[in-house]
């Protein structure tokens, strides 16, 4: 038996009274995976934007500094965004957490192995960028500080959350992209603002 996280678990405790966050999920997993943990007006999963949502979540944080903001997403979408670390680093959005659920494997493409399977260490990488807070998390224990300080907002956060490469039912999120975009916008900005 695998002494490795569950992915779900390790989200819905993460979004267990999120309050008024918003969150961003990464294409394919992290996206089923914050559906399963309920579907919310204030999710905004990734539809074939890849290595995209760690930038969406820095756009939203300046957007919005008063509102926590977390992404969640995987080891792969991350391996394809790192130049995002480096830029949120210089930002330095207090507002912003980036969790990485990392399992070793592409998991939209047939579970190739990606680069940390092999020790490439991303809160390592984010730390070196200048990351306030990082963080390689392996235990329920961990998740739970996690939690913590992520909705402390005590500076930006990155988490790389080591997970079973476990194959889970579908809990999709609506794929209608206007409808994402409006539903969003108007949980965010009142219920005119989606259709400006």
């Amino acid at each position: 038996m695998s002494k490795l996280l569950h992915r779900r678990e390790v989200v819905v405790e993460l979004l267990a009274a999120r309050g008024n966050a918003l969150v961003i999920a990464g294409l394919g997993a992290p996206a089923w995976d914050i559906t399963h943990a309920g579907d919310h007006e204030l999710n905004f999963p990734l539809w074939g934007a890849m290595g995209g949502a760690a930038l969406m979540g820095l756009g939203l944080a300046l957007a919005q500094p008063k509102r926590k903001v977390l992404v969640i997403t995987g080891d792969g979408e991350m391996l394809m965004g790192l130049g995002a670390l480096a830029t949120i680093a210089v930002q330095k959005p207090r507002n912003l957490s980036i969790v990485v659920l990392d399992n070793e494997r592409y998991g939209e493409t047939g579970q190739q192995e990606t680069h940390t399977g092999h020790g490439v260490d991303l809160a390592g990488m984010a730390k070196a960028a200048g990351f306030a807070q990082t963080y390689n998390v392996r235990t329920p224990a961990e998740v739970s500080r996690l939690k913590q300080r992520i909705y402390a907002g005590e500076g930006t956060l990155f988490a790389q959350v080591k997970v079973d490469m476990e194959k889970l039912p579908l809990v999709l999120p609506p794929r209608e992209g206007s409808l994402l975009k409006n539903r969003f916008r108007a949980a965010l900005l009142g219920p005119d603002a989606a259709h400006q």
